[in-house]
């Protein structure tokens, strides 16, 4: 691909070269590739199709969870996190030992992999909240909690400049790739101050199906905030606001 300079930007097709825009700017490629058709039925290109099948049952994979955490995600995600997801999913998908190549999926793969997957890159939960956290799956009960012990905001939260307040966020969601399905359940507190007044002990509990079959999963973050003239306002339009993905439980 080429990259487009000048005072004036094309967009569309002009003989064989398509001109478009992406996120890194306006782009220009020659048309091109092989017939779908071909691709569709010719024994050479059998991998193809197995990659492709395996591929678009990640993206599903992936939009059924942005799904299920869609409340949190509206202010805490990058631009590039759908596809960073979907790649994410891919690797879960090839953990699967049991299908044959092309008919892999998520739920005999591997989806404790996500585990630890950042939503928003610009802001990370891991570089963002140091005070120890502990979250857990309690299968059995449909339970999934994470408790914080009292600690000191400007001395365990590393927030952007501008902040004057926060909130911690959390969310369980009990996940149904086959059906594309969810159950979720989430949990805020109050937006307290980050100063050097230490807050009370913090429990979220978010309660799915208890005995599900189906993996578990628990998301934590941090919403920043401003306070002007006595109303609070997201900072930066939750540009760094962090959520990660801190404990996953599979099949």
């Amino acid at each position: 691909m080429a990259r487009q300079k000048g005072i004036i930007k094309l967009k569309g097709t002009i003989g064989d070269i398509t001109f478009y825009k992406t996120k890194d700017g306006h782009l220009a490629r020659e048309k091109g590739g092989i017939d779908a058709s071909r691709i569709k039925s010719d024994p050479a290109f059998q991998r193809t199709r197995e990659n492709g099948a395996e591929f678009g049952r990640a993206g599903t994979a992936g939009k059924v969870l942005r799904t299920a955490f869609r409340t949190l995600l509206i202010n805490s995600a990058d631009g590039r996190m759908v596809s960073r997801l979907t790649q994410a999913m891919v690797k879960v998908i090839q953990a699967d030992v049991t299908s044959e190549r092309g008919l892999r999926n998520v739920i005999d793969g591997e989806s404790e992999l996500l585990s630890g997957f950042e939503f928003n890159l610009r802001g990370k939960l891991g570089t963002s909240l140091f005070t120890p956290y502990v979250g857990v799956i309690d299968r059995a009960s449909g339970v999934i909690s994470v408790d914080l012990d009292p600690f000191v905001p400007a001395n365990m939260i590393a927030a952007p400049g501008g902040t004057t307040h926060f909130k911690i966020i959390s969310a369980g969601a009990e996940i149904d790739f086959e059906a594309e399905t969810f159950i979720e359940a989430h949990s805020e507190t109050a937006i307290l101050p980050w100063n050097q007044t230490a807050t009370v002990a913090i429990n979220h509990v978010n309660t799915v199906t208890a005995a599900s079959t189906k993996p578990l999963f628990l998301a934590l973050g941090l919403e920043f905030y401003q306070e002007v003239n006595g109303s609070m306002y997201s900072l930066k339009n939750g540009s760094y606001n962090p959520l990660a993905l801190v404990a996953v439980s599979g099949l």
